[in-house]
């Protein structure tokens, strides 16, 4: 069965990306015209914010206004439309990579029940040559073409003064990460993680495409190698892009389960995209076989996923406050202290929320409950990137205007586009894999 493209989603998709572009344009226009004597206001007028270390630099600013102060100032300003742009990235590009990860653990573990929705992963992720090429402009950009490094500030360990033994900026720590973090290597191990993406989402959708024809058992055993290898694959590129893409932003701290809590934020989301694409299919009529079952399931994972990252939340910010090392909790301390607004209030729409509603077993089969609490958690997350991303890179100077509304419905657009418009060339009955008739009677025993 094939989907048919609504011209009504297709021009809500192009309306989002166009009205993101233009309130994006207006946003980059306004911070464009902040100069020093503009933040040297906004200085005089806010204590708290002359006053604030800046959580990526190692550089001395002890005086509030003094000259090294004010340039750091700018610099975190105009840093604004790129992490606005980078946090819309990050968290729709991570979505369609663990889509990917998602429907290959369900080949690999032989899984009966998903087979239903396995096309909808697999449209989903199909953002990831979007996403893919528009991560690698923006690795490139942010390390190429500027003065100290790339057009933005985003990475300060990429100012050359930074690893200088004869700067006065010297840094001893940067210095031992060289062989890692440096520009050339950064981009290198961004094409590899992009293209190994690629190569994988190809190879298994062609495989799950020829089962279709075929119905083949051997080319289900190799669908099956296929989404082992990518499952090892991406493992390991996933925790490295959340240490260069995310943790080098502060690159002082550092954390053992970052890669997963940053993994797991994108996972949940994910899933939230299953359910609420799931259910627009079904109403359509595009996908019948999918019921309260396979919703329940689904519903299920967004709930664990949701406790998950909460358990890993928790676990991150409670050993480092009871160690209380000042180069450790100083990630925490500066979000905590110009973050309050979003850093623990997130913790309603990731945790209590999902927790409080989802528990039961009929809401996780509500066709009108499941796609709501499913949008809710993906804001939920946009909030949670938004925490990972703006202090170290905007430091105090954040908010939610212009730019962060307009980067997230252009990609939103994007991504509607994309996702829709790949699920419209695809079976949705995957009738080819042998268990796919056992994913049609799928019903939970309570």
């Amino acid at each position: 069965m094939r989907y048919i493209f609504s011209s009504g989603l297709k021009l809500t998709s192009i309306v989002l990306i166009v009205a993101g572009l233009i309130a994006f344009g207006v946003g980059y226009y306004q911070n464009s015209l902040i100069d020093e004597h503009h933040v040297e206001e906004v200085l005089n007028k806010n204590h708290e914010i002359a006053n604030a270390q800046p959580m990526n630099s190692t550089y001395k600013h002890d005086v509030p206004h003094s000259k090294e102060h004010l340039e750091h100032a700018e610099n975190q300003i105009h840093n604004r439309p790129w992490s606005a742009f980078f946090v819309s990235l990050m968290l729709f590009f991570g979505i369609s990579a663990t889509a990917l990860f998602f429907s290959a653990v369900q080949h690999a573990g032989n899984a009966a029940w998903s087979i239903v929705v396995i096309r909808v992963m697999e449209g989903i992720a199909s953002f990831i040559p979007v996403g893919g090429i528009l991560m690698i402009l923006f690795i490139v950009l942010s390390s190429y073409g500027g003065e100290h490094g790339g057009l933005n500030h985003l990475y300060h360990w990429m100012d050359p003064s930074l690893t200088d033994p004869a700067s006065p900026h010297f840094d001893l720590l940067l210095k031992s990460k060289e062989p890692f973090l440096n520009r050339p290597f950064f981009v290198i191990r961004t094409l590899i993680y992009i293209a190994g993406c690629l190569f994988f989402l190809w190879r298994i959708k062609s495989l799950t495409r020829k089962l279709d024809t075929t119905k083949a058992i051997s080319d289900h055993k190799k669908l099956y190698n296929w989404s082992v290898g990518f499952i090892v694959f991406f493992a390991l590129a996933s925790a490295c892009w959340a240490w260069d893409w995310l943790m080098s932003i502060d690159p002082h701290w550092y954390s053992t389960l970052y890669m997963w809590y940053t993994m797991i934020s994108c996972l949940v989301s994910s899933v939230g995209v299953m359910l609420i694409i799931s259910i627009y299919l079904k109403k359509k009529g595009n996908l019948p076989a999918f019921n309260d079952n396979h919703m329940h399931d689904l519903a299920k994972f967004l709930f664990g996923f949701s406790l998950l990252w909460s358990y890993l939340w928790f676990a991150q910010f409670m050993l480092y406050w009871y160690a209380n090392v000042p180069e450790e909790t100083v990630y925490f301390f500066g979000r905590y202290k110009l973050y309050s607004e979003t850093y623990f209030t997130m913790l309603i729409p990731n945790l209590v929320l999902p927790f409080l509603i989802l528990v039961s077993s009929k809401v996780k089969r509500s066709y009108a409950i499941v796609p709501i609490m499913a949008c809710v958690v993906i804001l939920g997350h946009y909030i949670d990137f938004f925490n990972i991303i703006m202090p170290g890179t905007v430091g105090a100077f954040w908010g939610i205007g212009l730019l962060e509304i307009g980067a997230f419905i252009f990609i939103l657009g994007l991504f509607i586009f994309t996702v829709m418009y790949s699920i419209s060339k695809l079976n949705l009955e995957a009738k080819g894999n042998p268990y796919y008739h056992e994913s049609e009677l799928f019903e939970y025993p309570f």
